[in-house]
């Protein structure tokens, strides 16, 4: 379910409603943090969509998809 968008790759979750979405990204937030990988995350009432790409690089690295895997598992 990843596109890749230039130097990103990008998802978008479907939840029930905001409030399911809003608690997708809390979930997001330690392992990010833990990492010190963050995403660029949407919230658009009940979609989320979530952008990575590792900005000191320029481009993707392993990290990206990684964070990727990660957000797949917590969704």
């Amino acid at each position: 379910g990843w596109t890749r968008d230039g130097d990103t790759i990008r998802r978008q979750f479907t939840f029930a409603g905001f409030p399911d979405a809003v608690a997708f990204v809390s979930r997001l937030v330690p392992g990010a943090e833990a990492a010190d990988h963050h995403p660029d995350v949407t919230i658009n009432y009940r979609r989320v969509t979530i952008t990575w790409t590792t900005h000191s690089e320029g481009g993707l690295t392993d990290k990206d998809f990684a964070g990727a895997a990660m957000t797949d598992d917590l969704a």
